[in-house]
């Protein structure tokens, strides 16, 4: 992996705030496109809370939940969010700007946590990524999605949704 992949990977949230201005400035939306893209957004966020509450952090090779099917269903999540705001904006550079970034920095971020898991947990991620890996099963929690800072996400996402809204007046 390139340096200039690995600095995208780590800093991709503090280079998502004003990526996300300038679409959020260039966006359109009206009703139709924000009820759209809110459906779809909502819906990465929820895929991204099941994740988060199965999430135990540099710790396991976590295999429950939506990991028994994705290996990135944070990701996943988070580009459904993206996907969802392109369609909120109805317009075509802010959502060519949103699904770029989304692209470049989130290829970015799986790559480097892939060598990541690798490195600490040895062939167990490799294992689980090829499918090999022990099956688990765990419950979900609210309080582990919370101790995995989800919340977060899910503030950021009703403050998008609440500007595209005001746009919309």
């Amino acid at each position: 992996m390139s340096e200039v992949a690995r600095r995208i990977a780590r800093y991709r949230v503090r280079l998502g705030f004003p990526c996300a201005a300038l679409a959020l400035w260039l966006a359109d939306p009206g009703p139709r496109s924000l009820a759209a893209g809110a459906a779809v957004a909502s819906a990465g966020e929820l895929l991204r809370i099941w994740a988060a509450g199965h999430l135990i952090k540099g710790r396991e090779v976590t295999a429950s939940g939506p990991y028994r099917f994705t290996r990135h269903p944070l990701y996943l999540g988070s580009t459904f969010i993206g996907i969802g705001f392109a369609v909120a904006s109805r317009r075509w550079i802010p959502a060519l700007l949103v699904l770029g970034y989304m692209a470049l920095t989130l290829t970015s971020a799986m790559s480097s946590e892939e060598r990541h898991l690798t490195a600490k947990f040895g062939a167990a991620y490799p294992d689980y990524r090829e499918g090999r890996g022990p099956a688990l099963s765990r419950r979900f929690s609210l309080a582990r999605a919370i101790g995995n800072r989800e919340h977060k996400a899910v503030l950021g996402l009703l403050v998008v949704l609440a500007l595209l809204w005001w746009k919309t007046l």
